[in-house]
């Protein structure tokens, strides 16, 4: 049995040929404004997913080289402030085998005491230090202030907190930045903590025992060779940051080629293929003009 075409129907099929071209245009001319392929989840599911992890992989990746630079700003000052408590020490060294001289008279010793009194100043000033408001010599307890200037003669009583200041720099990846100030300037009380040395002697000089100076030249050695250890420790520590900062400015590039490839459009095949389309819909518009215009009146005539 043969089917009946009706005007209505070929109308209607013309119009849903027109509508599907228009429709396929309207999504090149789409991706060439925006520049992209996936403009709305039904361009492709699967793509959107990927784009999507992408981006959070991305996002997650500026949160760790934020903190790289975070850590590495505190490293650098670390470094820094480490490199001239050595200079102080080993000026340390020099005035105390000036001093041990047993020839010196009281005056001289008087004038060294001033000074080291000066560079156990400076060695709490630098015990102090700050980065973006934190106390870099303090563990976890970095807003309270290690060394209290106001009374240098309680420096070698300080017990700074062991606690590990820690950064993530990665995906699982934590990472200790911070140096406790008992390591470096010495235990509390201790022997060759360089604050306890500097008392002794200061004592040594007022009452010029000269016995008593020579025996802090070990101690200040000592804790100058436990300084250098600790800085080095510092320096490796800068190092493995910055190749996390490689890594990650590695891993960004990677991401976003993947992410380009997944989103963003070819614009010059779109261009190529909306001219196409357009072309395409011109000619559905011309046929189907020429199809829908005749009606009965037509054949009457």
């Amino acid at each position: 049995m043969a089917l009946r075409v009706t005007s209505n129907m070929m109308s209607n099929q013309v119009l849903r040929n027109l509508n599907r071209n228009l429709n396929k245009m309207a999504d090149l001319q789409n991706q060439q404004s925006t520049g992209r392929k996936l403009n709305k989840p039904s361009d492709d599911p699967v793509g959107v997913t990927y784009a999507l992890r992408y981006r959070s992989e991305l996002s997650a990746n500026d949160q760790y080289g934020r903190n790289v630079d975070t850590a590495l700003g505190w490293l650098d000052t670390t470094d820094s402030v480490m490199s001239q408590a050595e200079d102080v020490m080993n000026r340390l060294k020099e005035l105390t085998v000036q001093a041990s001289n047993g020839t010196n008279p009281q005056s001289a010793l008087d004038s060294i005491k001033s000074e080291i009194l000066e560079l156990k100043k400076q060695l709490g000033d630098l015990g102090n230090t700050q980065i973006n408001g934190k106390y870099i010599f303090n563990g976890q307890t970095y807003n309270i202030k290690p060394y209290d200037s106001s009374n240098p003669d309680s420096f070698a009583g300080v017990e700074t907190d062991p606690g590990a200041v820690e950064y993530t720099v990665g995906q699982g990846v934590t990472f200790q930045i911070n140096t406790a100030g008992n390591d470096f300037f010495g235990g509390k009380n201790g022997t060759d903590n360089v604050f306890n040395i500097i008392d002794k002697l200061s004592v040594a000089m007022k009452n010029s025992r000269f016995d008593d100076i020579s025996k802090e030249i070990p101690n200040i050695e000592s804790r100058l060779n436990t300084m250098v250890s600790v800085h080095a420790e510092t320096g490796a520590r800068t190092n493995r940051v910055e190749l996390m900062q490689n890594r990650l400015s590695n891993e960004n590039y990677s991401l976003t080629q993947l992410q380009s490839k997944t989103e963003d459009a070819d614009i010059a095949e779109v261009m190529i293929q909306t001219n196409i389309q357009s072309n395409i819909y011109q000619a559905s518009l011309s046929a189907g003009a020429k199809i829908i215009s005749p009606t009965l009146v037509d054949f009457i005539r």
